[in-house]
């Protein structure tokens, strides 16, 4: 399996996204998949929670799914694992990467 299929995997009543964040950028964005994780970007800096928050907020608007479906492990660590409920791994994926990081 290639990295831009192993950063999610279904799990229960929804999927795990591993995901590595690089808080205090110029833009929010997904750069693509590396070492089995995806890239998100964030203009909120690492302080005090707020860019585990705005990763959130983040996916949530991206997935559009209501915020509360969505959890995060790892909170002091670059490297996270989200919790979506009620999404599949291929939703998840579609939604986060377009076609041509695929």
């Amino acid at each position: 399996m290639d990295d831009a299929a192993d950063f999610v995997q279904d799990v229960g009543d929804g999927c795990t996204v591993s995901v590595r964040v690089h808080p205090g950028a110029r833009k929010n964005g997904v750069s693509g998949v590396h070492a089995g994780a995806v890239k998100i970007s964030l203009t909120t800096p690492p302080v005090d929670g707020r860019a585990n928050d705005a990763l959130i907020a983040f996916v949530a608007e991206l997935l559009r799914v209501p915020r509360g479906g969505e959890s995060c492990e790892r909170h002091d660590e670059p490297s996270k694992v989200l919790r979506i409920t009620g999404k599949s791994a291929a939703e998840v994926r579609a939604a986060l990467l377009p076609v041509d990081l695929c």
